[in-house]
């Protein structure tokens, strides 16, 4: 485990470029999400790209809404979006946290590594707890991504 967050890596059996297309694609975050807490993407393009931002609604007990901005992006390499919350109390406590997927080709697929870095978490101690969760949650997102493009 990181210090500064999780990360995870499977070898996916396809090309960077068909699982960039889902990554950069924020109406299909759903669809791989291995927590069960994204919901729906709201407002943004349908294809990411330095500095974008969208919006995602998101249910983890109570329903809220986290907004994200792309704070790293090389086309079928690398694609990393900043979290924070809308509003409320919780802007000032939590958020920060950079959910990140790298893509290495190699001969016959990519190895995808996805990282929960939170470096520039408001509160890191606050989600330290998190990080055991959150690497059972990304090895089954990573799972979900070869499943529909494998």
């Amino acid at each position: 485990m990181l210090s500064n967050g999780v990360s995870v890596e499977r070898f996916v059996k396809a090309p960077a470029s068909a699982i960039f297309s889902i990554l950069a694609d924020p109406s299909r975050h759903r669809e791989i999400d291995g927590s069960g807490t994204l919901r729906d993407a709201k407002g943004g393009s349908s294809r990411l790209a330095q500095g974008a931002t969208f919006r995602m609604d998101m249910k983890a007990g109570a329903p809220y809404v986290m907004v994200n901005e792309v704070v790293e992006f090389e086309a079928d390499r690398r694609i990393a979006w900043q979290a924070r919350p809308d509003k409320g109390w919780a802007q000032k406590a939590i958020g920060g946290r950079i959910w990140r997927y790298e893509l290495e080709p190699r001969d016959g697929g990519t190895l995808v590594r996805e990282t929960w870095d939170i470096s520039q978490e408001q509160f890191p101690p606050l989600v330290w707890g998190l990080r055991r969760l959150t690497r059972i949650s990304m090895s089954r997102t990573l799972k979900r991504i070869e499943e529909i493009v494998a």
